[in-house]
């Protein structure tokens, strides 16, 4: 049966469209702290004079963690941590740069580090799901087409489920992210990587990169509803006795 347009997935779109527009706006804002304050701040050397590299190395080390590698890599606020090879790569403008972001940015990499060394629940979990998540992502956009054009239920409430994993996985990112830098500030302030009013500065940084992976899952969720909401419209009219 051809796909058809009817009023379960107009009605789906219009409340996507509304709620799309401050998750947007979030987003945007996000981004805009994130890429402001990194700047603002990646102007400020910090007094102590530690680089990112060497900020990095102190978490490690006040958390017992001596095995993980930290290494330069290209690209702008490319900064990640690998569990892979157990590497922080930082960034050109964090690996040597003595400043206040730098310091941030690098002990929030190496918080990753800390929970991967000491089991973290979260990030256990997260580890787990990303084979699944990955399928998920690469398939569900098919059958979510196929069963729209198709008119399948059966089909579009597969893709449903696999792209579900994707707002699954965002979920579980959060407390990964928040933990991350909840490690790196209070290990700034108990080793003294920072000075008192030069940690305001990297919890400025530390929480706008935060409220990007909010927005990410505010916008995976709201793609979801939307399909969701599609996939119940096209039930009831099936009920209904009647074509959408």
């Amino acid at each position: 049966m051809p796909y058809y347009y009817g009023y379960g997935d107009f009605l789906a779109n219009n409340i996507y469209c509304v709620l799309l527009i401050p998750v947007l706006l979030l987003s945007l804002w996000a981004q805009f702290q994130v890429s402001g304050n990194f700047r603002r701040y990646s102007a400020q050397r910090s007094r102590r004079g530690l680089t990112g590299a060497q900020a990095a190395e102190a978490v490690l080390r006040a958390h017992g963690v001596f095995d993980v590698a930290i290494r330069p890599c290209r690209g702008s606020l490319t900064d990640h941590y690998d569990p892979r090879d157990n590497t922080i790569y930082l960034s050109q403008d964090v690996y040597a740069a003595p400043t206040i972001a730098a310091v941030g940015v690098a002990c929030h990499e190496a918080g990753h580090a800390v929970q991967y060394a000491v089991g973290y629940g979260p990030v256990r979990l997260r580890q787990a799901i990303i084979p699944v998540t990955q399928l998920g992502s690469k398939f569900s956009f098919i059958l979510l087409l196929a069963g729209m054009f198709l008119y399948s239920q059966t089909l579009f409430l597969a893709g449903i489920l696999l792209f579900s994993l994707t707002t699954v996985f965002q979920l579980v990112t959060l407390p990964v992210e928040f933990n991350a830098s909840h490690r790196a500030i209070e290990t700034i302030e108990s080793q003294y990587l920072l000075e008192d009013d030069e940690v305001y500065g990297a919890k400025k940084v530390l929480r706008a990169a935060a409220m990007t992976y909010v927005a990410a899952l505010l916008m995976s969720a709201l793609q979801l509803l939307r399909f969701v909401l599609i996939f119940l419209g096209r039930n009831g009219n099936r009920r209904g006795g009647g074509r959408e």
